[in-house]
This record gives structure tokens, sequence and C-alpha cells, in this order.
């Protein structure tokens, strides 16, 4: 893990990300997507990159076997306190786990903190090793136009700096943080949606489909929170058009849904 990402964990930087606002609706969202996607209870989940297991304890909950991975030993340990869920430090390139002993791996962190594409393509091969044949591998990444909307939204332009990051971003994927400003995330690869069904293929996984977490809604100012009150019809209409084409670099985050064809072995 590259030292500024680190230390961006180290600080907190993603501790209460996911309870408000953008980050609610962003986890509301994912947790409706995997509800409708992994087997039933009490399947194995791997989950790489799990951190301190904002995901893994929930599904513990719901009664999946569940265990975290990640690179960050203070996550591990949080992680490790939850009830019903282990953890282990580990790299999502070479995982500590046997060969299709899971029928659930979550990539939810591993592939916007590899920058290179071999190494994302090396992680989606190791989640393809563990999973079993048939099981499910579920991929979360950052929208490559994530930054240029974000900046308007959260008032980030304020900063002439910021205009330099987002182009960057636009031109290449490849986001920097190199002042360190609060807010502004840290070292990450941020995917075009018409890149990912060729690393998926590249790992020997065929993709069920890819959809759009949060759709453009994020963007929707101080109406985002009167519509996390009652999240229903927000999640009902959202399912709608989620795997919607022409809406999917609009979301902040996609999730890709893949599996271990049972036919490969």
């Amino acid at each position: 893990m590259q030292p500024e990402v680190l230390d961006y964990y180290l600080r907190g930087g993603e501790l209460n990300r996911l309870s408000a606002g953008t980050g609610r609706l962003e986890f509301l969202r994912t947790w409706d997507i995997l509800s409708r996607t992994l087997p039933p209870a009490p399947a194995v989940v791997l989950d790489v990159g799990g951190a301190t297991g904002v995901y893994a304890a929930p599904l513990a909950d719901a009664g999946y076997d569940v265990t975290v991975v990640d690179p960050v030993p203070e996550h591990v340990a949080a992680a490790a306190g939850l009830p019903g869920v282990r953890a282990v430090c580990g790299d999502a390139r070479d995982l500590p786990a046997e060969s299709s002993s899971a029928d659930v791996v979550l990539l939810f962190g591993p592939l916007y903190h590899l920058r290179e594409r071999a190494d994302r393509v090396a992680a989606w091969r190791e989640a393809a090793r563990v999973v079993r044949p048939g099981g499910v591998v579920v991929a979360a990444t950052i929208s490559r136009f994530a930054s240029v909307f974000d900046g308007f939204v959260k008032g980030f332009y304020s900063d002439p700096a910021f205009r330099s990051v987002a182009e960057r971003d636009l031109a290449e994927g490849r986001h920097s943080n190199p002042g360190n400003v609060p807010r502004w995330f840290t070292s990450a690869y941020f995917h075009r949606p018409e890149e990912i069904p060729a690393e998926v293929a590249d790992a020997g996984l065929v993709l069920e489909k890819l959809v759009s977490v949060e759709s453009p809604v994020w963007m929707s100012g101080d109406a985002l929170a009167g519509f996390l009150e009652e999240p229903s019809l927000l999640l009902d209409m959202l399912r709608l058009v989620e795997e919607e084409p022409s809406l999917l670099g609009a979301s902040s985050h996609l999730l890709t849904v893949a599996v271990r064809d049972v036919a490969a072995g």
C-alpha cells in the first residue's frame, strides 16, 4: 500500500464516510444490491479490502460466514472485534485463502487503490481463484468523472488547485492529492465504465452486470437528506435505472457483479 494511502486510512479518512449524505446513499444502495445478488446465508464471504467491517458486520448479522482481508493492521483489529467476523492482514493480489474456498468475494476497495491495470487484473484473478465455481465476485470502482462532479457538489473548485486534480482524473484516471487536502481523497484509479468488462474477462470471470450505485442522485444537494429520511422510494426507483448504460458514468461508484463459470472449473 502506498504511504499516502495508508496515512489516509490511519487518519480515519473513511471512518464515518458511509453514515450520512452521499456516503449513506452509497451504503444503502450497495447493501440493496448485495441483498439481491448474494447466495443465501450461511454462504462463505471473503471481504477483501473490508476495512473496519462496515459491510462485514451486517453480513455476519445476517448469518453469513465472513472473513475480512485488509492491508491495514488497525482495520483488521477493528474488524476482528465485531461479532461473527474473522479478519486477517493480506493483499488483494495474493490472498491468504485456499482456492475455491469462498462462495462470495467482495472487492470493495482494492480496485481503486491499484493504479496499474496489471495489479487490478491480478486482484480479479485472485478473486477468481478463491471463489468456488458458480460463486460470485462483487467489486466496487470509482467513476472516472467523480472528481469533476464532486468539485461542484462539495465546493472544491473554490481552491484553484482542485481543477488540476479533476482535469488529470479525466485525462488519465490517476487521482492524486499531493497536498493531502482533507476531503480530496487519496491516490486512486478512477475507471471508465467500458474498461471494466475487459478486466473481468482477463481474470477468467464472466460478467453478469455492471450497475450504478448512487446514480446522478448523489448530486442532488440538500434534497438528498430528505430522500434518505425514508429511502424506500429512492431505492425502488434507482433499481429501475441501475443498469442503464447511459447513466453509469454519472454515478460516483459502480458495482460489477461477475461469476466463476462452473463449466470452466
